[in-house]
């Protein structure tokens, strides 16, 4: 379990440090553009309906325990 920790966490690190890159252009021309915040604001929903969907199975699923 260990060895496997530790290469999960070697790998991380490794992804990391090769995403620290300055050259993306898509990312460039989508700022240049002013696009970058339609991206931006699509995740935010996409995130803000995915924590609204696990709330709301937390409460029924809190609510079927409770039924027992």
């Amino acid at each position: 379990m260990k060895q496997l920790l530790l290469i999960c966490a070697a790998w991380l690190l490794t992804t990391v440090a090769w995403a620290q890159t300055d050259d993306v252009p898509m990312a460039d021309q989508l700022r240049a553009d002013g696009k970058i915040w339609v991206v931006v604001v699509s995740l935010v929903l996409m995130l803000a309906g995915f924590l609204f969907y696990l709330i709301r199975l937390d409460g029924k699923i809190s609510k079927l325990e409770n039924n027992k």
